[in-house]
């Protein structure tokens, strides 16, 4: 289980994904490349988590993250998608993007529509957004991670 690992902190550069989050789900989500992606602990599990994330010099704002090979598209290789609960008027890639990953939300999980798999991650968005909330996990948008400099 992943949550001995959390809270679990990274950054990176933002690369171009498969480009399905914005224009297929609607969802739009920030990459990690694959050297942050090979990173991750071993035993790390996939799933859904939520957290914080910051883009650059920007604010830090809540975001839920896809870790893993996204069963419903048939990935083959391990992806770390961010969906940051903010409007962003334009793409920012190679942007530099910092996450602290602090709770595990559930499983990767397949889906028999596209449907089913948004109405999903709607779910995932509200409940982290309403975990993120929580005082516990409230006091990492202001960790220093987000302050240094890397």
């Amino acid at each position: 289980m992943a949550n001995n690992e959390l809270p679990y902190f990274t950054s990176g550069k933002v690369v171009k994904g498969f480009g399905r989050g914005s224009k297929e789900l609607g969802i739009p989500t920030a990459n990690f490349d694959e050297q942050v992606v090979s990173l991750l602990p071993p035993g790390f599990q996939t799933g859904v988590y939520y957290g914080w994330a910051k883009v650059d010099d920007g604010p830090v704002y809540k975001m839920v993250m896809s870790i893993g090979w996204n069963p419903f598209y048939k990935n083959i290789k391990k992806s770390m998608e961010t969906h940051i609960m903010h409007t962003f008027p334009e793409d920012f890639y190679d942007s530099t993007l910092k996450v602290c990953i602090l709770g595990y939300r559930r499983p990767e999980l397949n889906f028999n529509s596209l449907e089913e798999m948004i109405a999903a991650i709607k779910d995932d968005i509200r409940e982290s957004e309403h975990m993120l909330d929580s005082e516990e996990n409230a006091v990492y948008k202001d960790h220093t991670f987000f302050t240094e400099h890397s």
